[in-house]
């Protein structure tokens, strides 16, 4: 069987991307002889004119699987069922990329992204009979159908060594430091890192906090002789209140180290501390994945294509008490994966006496 299958990257970028192309290729194109088409840009790539494709062969991925980012490059602005024109207005443009998949005389495609670019490539399959398989990608780890995504666990390493250098000059300087992270709803980084690093508090989305926790924490410390504190939050996390309002009035908007800003800005009315605030942003997302993800990665890739040759279409690989399997798409986007807050994880973190705020 010879095919001549499409693989695209899509949404944010994270570590192992092109782990997950340099496997593809390599089983696909050196030992199935098939033919890999890259496509650039997401979908985007087969929406342009001139179409933005290439054809992957083995030596188009020597070197990669160390590298971050993705060598087909990657967007979340484009939707095709959704699409942004240049006059400001959207339009349905999937039926347009189902005919130049079926132009460029490919049998199906390999969507690697998270749950928005997952559930695009099961659309295409239901409503426009495009065989897709797809590749679970989120730093966040929520995707409920697998145990771990490629990109968390390089994510978590750049978090926790920058708790460790955080812990330093708070230390020397007796502060409180605040390191926001991302997880707009699930809050893995946050309390992997904080595990980790030996953060003072955890502040997640899934456990709305309590100032006077925190600032009780705080005290306590002080009163120990550890007049510094390390707080690690992740961008989504809220304060507890009884009003949605209120909730929404503290945070319009997630990243950009609003949640952390907020966080300290109470803290500054109730104690006297210097307070510093570090947002890693996209500095998780960037440089190469740790051995983990390369790993990762590497599986899925090669899950993805063993799906596609047992001709398992609708299916994306996940990892499953630890071996790679498919799992139908609708199921694996249907719900996120959060924390519990009575999850085995927690119940660590409180009992080396984290402050969860909650």
């Amino acid at each position: 069987m010879s095919l001549r299958i499409g693989i695209l990257t899509g949404g944010g970028d994270a570590p192992g991307l092109n782990a997950v192309i340099r496997a593809v290729v390599k089983r696909a194109v050196g030992q199935l002889h098939w033919q890999v088409i890259g496509i650039e840009d997401s979908f985007d790539g087969l929406l342009c004119e001139p179409r933005r494709l290439h054809n992957l062969d083995l030596p188009s991925c020597k070197g990669i699987l160390h590298r971050g980012g993705t060598i087909l490059g990657t967007t979340n602005h484009g939707d095709p069922f959704d699409y942004p024109m240049p006059d400001g207005s959207h339009a349905d443009r999937s039926a347009e990329l189902a005919e130049a998949i079926r132009d460029e005389g490919l049998e199906g495609l390999i969507v690697v992204g998270g749950d928005g670019t997952q559930r695009i490539g099961w659309r295409l399959m239901q409503e426009h009979g495009i065989p897709v398989v797809g590749v679970p990608k989120t730093i966040d780890n929520d995707l409920s159908a697998t145990d771990y995504t490629f990109g968390f666990m390089s994510a978590v390493d750049v978090a926790t060594e920058a708790l460790d250098r955080l812990h330093s000059t708070a230390e020397s300087h007796d502060r409180v430091m605040l390191l926001e992270v991302m997880g707009r709803d699930a809050g893995w980084i946050a309390l992997y890192a904080g595990i980790a690093g030996g953060a003072d508090c955890i502040v997640i989305p899934e456990i709305p906090y309590a100032v006077d926790r925190i600032v009780r924490k705080i005290r306590r410390r002080g009163t120990l002789g550890r007049p510094f504190t390390l707080i690690i939050i992740a961008e989504g996390a809220v304060p507890h209140h009884d009003s949605p309002s209120d909730t929404e009035s503290a945070h319009p908007k997630v990243g950009g180290g609003k949640a952390a800003y907020a966080l300290a800005q109470q803290l500054s009315e109730r104690i006297d501390a210097e307070i510093r605030v570090t947002v890693l942003g996209h500095l998780q997302r960037g440089g190469g994945p740790i051995p983990f993800d390369r790993i990762l990665g590497t599986r899925f890739g090669i899950g993805a294509v063993e799906l596609v040759t047992a001709g398992r279409w609708g299916e994306i690989a996940c990892l499953r008490n630890g071996k790679v399997e498919g799992v139908p798409i609708e199921k694996a986007i249907s719900t996120y994966r959060l924390v519990d807050p009575n999850d085995e994880l927690v119940r660590t973190a409180r009992a080396v006496g984290i402050e969860m705020g909650g």
